[in-house]
């Protein structure tokens, strides 16, 4: 069979997976989606009661948009911001829909290799197909009771699967606490749906710890405030590893994201207050169960009141175990492409401002190799769907051998209104006061040429 009539394979379908499926429908490219879940943004779906920052007129793909136009689909109004759910149901399942059998529920990735090649072996790298193991499971999104496993030959690879699955340990050393296993009864790693009556009564009238600086850590901060308004004695600490709270709360009313400005100043007014207790500098050591729930231990002694729960947002990172028979060139520290790294560490910069990019810095050195969406930020934080959209449109250039399409990136990403100093921890006393942003323009660069299958 020729390549060109082999399909591309997308690991996910969420947003950025399914627009990818959408742009190779467009350019008339055989495709196949393959998703674990059992629907269309599975992962999505998993916090679907919290509301993005980003319009619905930022969160809809403009292929896909086209894809479901001959359905009657009507696009949401675009200055709407909804919750996971309705991203999920409204748009996200309808593309799902149109692309029909060319996404497959229920299908697990376990692996990518090189036809007939394991990791070592050179000859054949740019000539041979890629194999997809796919193990079916029904739908089942764990996978278990086993399944059935088959290889699908493919001419690229789109690994946009995402880090949902994968939330940083409390554990301040990016390892799990001594201790947080034994926990797990009390911690969770996602900002809990204090709309369900269950959750609800779970920390209603508890003292909460809450650890994380970014948008996931505010939005449980504000939410906590106001369970604790209705609630007496419901109390939030909130853990920073960083030694002062500094531009946790983000841009305010600079940020070009309203919504995101206006989660940041609703956080500070939460802490304000008087229900959260703000604990600077704090990264956890141990987690010691005590009568009345748990100690958070810090690496500096310290010793925390006991709390009843732990809610523990502080990033995600990539799973890479079944990419480990192909070639790939990944920054050391934050596990994503080494072209599109040093636009997105937080140790540089905290702006949340990132240059327009696309296959050039997405490409692998296995040929036809690509990670994108959250994949391709690796454990930095901040992506937009924007970004995934625009990202895929360049990549699917690539693979259709249209290198003045996807060298041509063309992209102006809204700022964060903060600049100036690392994300991470604060600067060293001394350091010269700086930003790292400038005012918003249009951009268009060079970005190489795309590699060739």
């Amino acid at each position: 069979m020729d390549e060109t009539e082999l399909p591309v394979a997308v690991v996910g379908a969420g947003p950025v997976g399914l627009a990818a499926a959408a742009r190779l429908v467009e350019r008339d490219l055989p495709v196949l989606v393959f998703e674990a879940g059992s629907e269309a943004g599975t992962s999505v779906r998993q916090w679907h009661h919290v509301r993005l920052f980003s319009r619905w007129g930022e969160l809809v793909d403009p292929a896909a948009e086209k894809l479901l136009a001959p359905t009657g689909w009507v696009a949401p109004p675009a200055d709407a911001y909804p919750t996971g759910r309705e991203w999920a149901q409204r748009y996200l399942q309808p593309v799902a829909e149109v692309l029909g059998e060319r996404v497959r529920f229920g299908a697990r990735v376990v692996g990518v290799a090189r036809r007939g090649r394991d990791l070592v072996v050179d000859a054949g790298r740019a000539s041979e197909p890629l194999t997809v193991h796919v193990r079916s499971h029904g739908g089942s999104e764990n996978g278990a009771g086993g399944g059935v496993e088959e290889l699908v030959t493919a001419r690229a690879v789109i690994d946009a699967s995402g880090t949902w699955t994968g939330p940083n340990p409390l554990g301040g050393d990016g390892l799990p606490a001594p201790g947080e296993a034994a926990a797990a009864d009390r911690i969770v790693y996602q900002v809990p749906d204090l709309n369900d009556p269950g959750v609800r009564a779970r920390y209603a009238g508890q003292r909460v710890a809450v650890a994380g600086s970014g948008h996931s850590a505010l939005t449980a901060l504000v939410a906590f405030a106001e369970l604790a308004a209705e609630h007496p004695g419901t109390h939030v600490d909130w853990l920073l590893r960083r030694r002062q709270v500094g531009n946790a709360f983000g841009g305010g009313a600079a940020d070009e994201l309203p919504a995101r400005g206006a989660l940041g100043r609703r956080a500070a007014e939460a802490v304000e207050a008087g229900h959260i207790t703000t604990v600077t500098g704090f990264r956890t050591a141990a987690v010691e169960r005590v009568d009345d729930g748990l100690a958070l231990v810090g690496d500096d002694g310290r010793r925390l009141d006991p709390v009843g729960q732990v809610v523990a947002v502080t990033g995600f990172r990539p799973d890479l175990s079944w990419l480990s028979e192909v070639r790939l060139d990944l920054d050391p520290v934050l596990q994503a492409p080494r072209g599109l790294a040093p636009l997105i560490d937080p140790n540089v910069h905290s702006c949340g401002m990132v240059y327009p990019h696309g296959a050039g810095e997405l490409a692998q050195p296995e040929p036809g190799v690509f990670l994108v969406g959250m994949k391709s930020y690796g454990r930095a934080p901040t992506f937009l769907a924007m970004t995934g959209y625009e990202q895929v449109r360049s990549v699917v250039a690539a693979i259709a051998g249209d290198e003045d399409a996807a060298r041509r990136v063309e992209l102006v990403l809204p700022e964060t209104g903060v600049c100036g100093g690392a994300g991470l921890f604060d600067e060293p006393e001394g350091a010269a006061a700086g930003g790292c942003c400038g005012s918003p323009v249009p951009v268009s660069l060079s970005l190489g040429t795309p590699p060739t299958d």
